[in-house]
């Protein structure tokens, strides 16, 4: 049987997708009766902002320590977070968890090397983009991350602040989106991360125009291979 995943998420609409890729990839890689249990808890997302806008990095790790201990309680094995945005909190939020977590930037890292490309997009919030989230582990494997300009970081901000954590999708919105990326392509990037969980709700395979690395989704398979391990 399957170990107990537990879900720690920040932004709701991120974590609802995220709760259908791990259902997903459950059904690629296991018979529907050994199906992990899912928990999740969260803490107001505004909490979040709040705490990340004042690089209160401190407060990001309680908020996560307080949602993993809420998911042991709930019988969980161990903690994920498919935001993007809290993913610097993780190592703060692992001293005193009850349960062990599982980052998410290393796993894209593993994938991209896997692939043999040494130079991919990313986009996201501007405090993804701008920040070290990826940038640093990625760099030490000889992956080269690309963020968008000035002024498509300000985009981006303002569609996922504004539109995507409340679900909304605007045509012109996911012209927009696909237009960075495709200025990324220009600038030689070989694929591009999608370092916002609620981005698939615009950039999917078929519309991106270069090769995507979705973290939630990637998170969401290592999850459940993680799950099928023993404890």
């Amino acid at each position: 049987m399957a170990r107990h995943i537990g879900i720690v998420a920040a932004s709701p609409e991120g974590a609802a997708l995220f709760y259908r890729q791990i259902s997903r990839q459950a059904s690629r890689l296991l018979p529907p009766h050994e199906h992990p249990a899912i928990s999740i808890h969260n803490e107001p997302l505004a909490l979040y902002i709040d705490a990340i806008r004042g690089d209160d990095w401190h407060t990001v790790g309680r908020l996560l320590r307080k949602s993993a201990e809420f998911l042991s309680r709930c019988g969980a094995a161990f903690a994920i977070s498919p935001d993007n945005a809290v993913q610097h909190g993780i190592h703060l939020a692992e001293v005193g968890s009850p349960i062990p977590w599982l980052a998410m930037p290393d796993l894209v890292g593993t994938r991209i090397q896997a692939d043999k490309r040494t130079k991919v997009g990313l986009i996201g919030t501007r405090m993804v983009t701008t920040g070290s989230t990826y940038q640093t582990l990625l760099g030490i494997r000889g992956i080269h991350v690309t963020a968008p300009d000035s002024r498509e970081a300000d985009l981006l901000d303002e569609i996922i602040f504004g539109e995507l954590i409340y679900g909304t999708i605007r045509p012109e919105s996911q012209r927009a989106v696909l237009g960075v990326i495709q200025n990324l392509a220009r600038r030689g990037c070989e694929g591009v991360i999608l370092g916002c969980s609620e981005a698939p709700l615009l950039v999917t395979p078929e519309n991106a125009g270069l090769p995507i690395y979705d973290a939630a989704d990637i998170l969401a398979e290592e999850a459940v291979r993680h799950a099928m391990k023993p404890g």
